[in-house]
């Protein structure tokens, strides 16, 4: 018979069997246990070196009208994070390129999957000028209509997954004269960050969620003094950071001064020409960052400062290959990237290194075109030789892209890649 004695001696036995379970568990758990963590914040993610940061395009056909699919962005994914990258950057929220909101679907599958995977995203926000890309003379003091619907679509991406999106970049190098196809003025910029910030205040987008634009290091007022307005201190005083943008390589050419060899240099060997470029060119991003820097803490504002973008090209049939600066090649990405990161991550800044993956459909009918060849990884899934050490660790091991296990550009074989690096050029007539 079961009396209520019974049934408390029962229940009795029954709690200390649970107690001895539950301590068992916690002290002597396999260590593949899977536990559900916590979404982080921008503040605690900026500036953390567990937290690597890259820009991402999943593109790999020649248009981008050909999006890729959820699995091929998981495969992707799955790659990035084997890499240390937790934090990734997209650039558009276009109706016709639906890639940013398919990039937070596959990361929700992918945490569904495993509740340890951490990725987080910078949300960009596509800004342009009155008559950008169009046959119409562009007008820089008025922006297009297009701007508001990419404000809506990054605020419902969001709010529908605030546990991933940690920050909206209102415009890329939207402020930059020389992008003279749609640039606009910075009161369009902050007239949109204000709008933001309003709906942070508002409740209906986390307080947590940072605001910025991401831009060239001139447009932040790290050079031409004529970037110095009063709009853009009104701007660096409504961002939650400063995302600025660097790129040594194309300086390689438009301000060759820091890359060729100076005389004192003129009896290195090749290597160490070469090596001392390297040297000068993570100097000259250093430059740049301390640029911007002093020009926020002449105007007495403080706020973190992260580098939205910079990168290097591995191959070049123009300005920057073998009949231009010879600033291209894998040897030479592989030096930045790697001295960068050391730098950026000692320092505790973010670096979303431009780019993970190499996208053809930037100029799809030039296959050798710099800007199709950014990535640190090919199309068909080798990796270039700045991260031929992760291979060696087999941190890939089981990992593919467009069907190919994740190998070594050259076989792995330095001295065959050694053979395509060039010493930079010291006499070519510069062209705009």
């Amino acid at each position: 018979m079961f009396t209520y004695r019974n049934s408390r001696k029962a229940i009795f036995i029954l709690s200390i069997a649970l107690v001895v379970f539950v301590f068992s568990c916690t002290t002597s758990a396999p260590k593949d246990v899977r536990v559900e963590r916590t979404s982080k914040t921008a503040a605690q993610l900026f500036g953390n070196p567990n937290y690597l940061a890259m820009s991402y395009g999943g593109y790999r056909e020649n248009s981008r009208d050909i999006q890729p699919s959820i699995a091929a962005l998981k495969e992707d994914l799955k790659i990035l994070s084997a890499m240390g990258v937790k934090i990734i950057r997209t650039y558009n929220v276009q109706i016709q390129f639906p890639h940013a909101s398919n990039v937070l679907k596959a990361i929700t599958e992918l945490k569904k999957e495993d509740p340890n995977f951490e990725m987080y995203v910078m949300l960009g926000a596509w800004m342009d000028c009155l008559n950008a890309w169009s046959a119409s003379a562009p007008d820089h003091n008025k922006e297009s209509f297009q701007n508001a619907g990419e404000i809506d679509r990054a605020v419902a991406l969001a709010k529908q997954y605030p546990d991933i999106v940690k920050v909206i970049a209102v415009g890329n190098e939207a402020m930059v004269k020389w992008a003279t196809s749609y640039y606009v003025q910075p009161k369009i910029i902050l007239k949109w960050v204000n709008h933001l910030q309003e709906l942070k205040k508002e409740g209906i987008l986390s307080k947590d969620l940072w605001i910025t634009s991401s831009d060239d290091f001139s447009s932040w007022g790290g050079g031409d003094a004529s970037y110095h307005t009063k709009d853009l201190e009104a701007l660096m005083q409504a961002v939650d950071f400063v995302s600025m943008h660097t790129y040594p390589y194309h300086n390689s050419h438009y301000n060759p001064s820091f890359w060729k060899t100076p005389d004192h240099l003129v009896n290195l060997s090749e290597n160490e020409k070469i090596d001392a470029a390297m040297t000068r060119a993570l100097n000259f991003a250093k430059n740049q960052y301390y640029g911007v820097s002093n020009y926020m803490k002449s105007l007495g504002i403080e706020k973190p400062i992260h580098i939205g973008e910079t990168g290097w090209a591995t191959v070049s049939n123009g300005k920057y290959g073998v009949d231009g600066s010879r600033a291209t090649d894998e040897y030479k990405q592989g030096l930045y990237y790697n001295a960068l990161r050391r730098w950026t991550n000692k320092e505790g800044i973010s670096c979303f290194f431009f780019e993970a993956f190499d996208e053809p459909w930037k100029d799809p009918n030039n296959v050798s075109g710099s800007e199709n060849n950014f990535g640190l990884i090919t199309r068909d899934g080798a990796v270039k030789f700045g991260l031929w050490n992760l291979v060696d660790k087999e941190v890939f091991k089981g990992l593919k892209r467009n069907g190919n296990p994740i190998t070594k550009t050259f076989n792995g074989h330095k001295e065959e890649l050694m053979k395509t690096v060039l010493v930079p050029n010291t006499s070519y007539k510069r062209e705009i």
